[in-house]
């Protein structure tokens, strides 16, 4: 099969076949929109970005245990061109691949891919559970209680801020710009 950029909405058919769970599909979409926004804000193809965001845990939910093991076979048969696959595979560095980010796409992927996960959870401990209303200030206090979102790798976060040569709070900054458009989607609209 001849590989070509993939639309959005290929993506999204390849990964709500193997995706169900409604976080993990919250949590693509939160990506997939970081992802846009900071690359609209580095003049890069957002279409691009984007769609790598989306994808990127395509095998989490069937292969927890070996996950970005099954994804590049799968993108590989529908026809994405390697620099897609590739740029999946770096978001799992030194975590489930010895794959490292080296473009500013798989940097960014690989920065915000977890704190995603810790805006989220800060979103909803405010009494909005909104995160329209979210400032950058209220993460980085839950940034230092690790016990707050204990899943969330900060080692990753902090790494991938120092790939991309920005600090902390422009990284958070950033992620909470990007998933504001998609806060009702992802259910971090709140009460507002």
């Amino acid at each position: 099969m001849t590989s070509h950029n993939p639309t959005r909405e290929e993506a999204w058919a390849i990964l709500t076949d193997h995706v169900k769970r409604p976080s993990l599909l919250h949590h693509a979409l939160a990506v997939e929109a970081v992802m846009r926004h900071i690359a609209r804000k580095r003049g890069a193809d957002d279409d691009m970005w984007g769609v790598i965001g989306l994808i990127h845990d395509l095998d989490y939910e069937e292969h927890p245990d070996e996950h970005l093991r099954h994804a590049p076979e799968i993108l590989r048969s529908h026809g994405w061109p390697e620099e897609h696959v590739r740029a999946v595979l770096a978001h799992g560095w030194e975590l489930c691949t010895d794959v490292e980010p080296v473009t500013e796409l798989e940097k960014t992927l690989f920065s915000i891919d977890e704190l995603t996960g810790l805006v989220a959870a800060a979103a909803l401990v405010r009494p909005s559970r909104s995160i329209l209303d979210l400032p950058v200030k209220s993460v980085l206090k839950k940034w230092t209680d690790r016990a707050f979102a204990g899943g969330v790798n900060r080692e990753v976060i902090e790494k991938g801020a120092g790939l991309l040569g920005i600090s902390l709070e422009e990284l958070i900054a950033d992620t909470i710009e990007g998933m504001k458009p998609v806060a009702e989607q992802i259910g971090l609209k709140g009460n507002r």
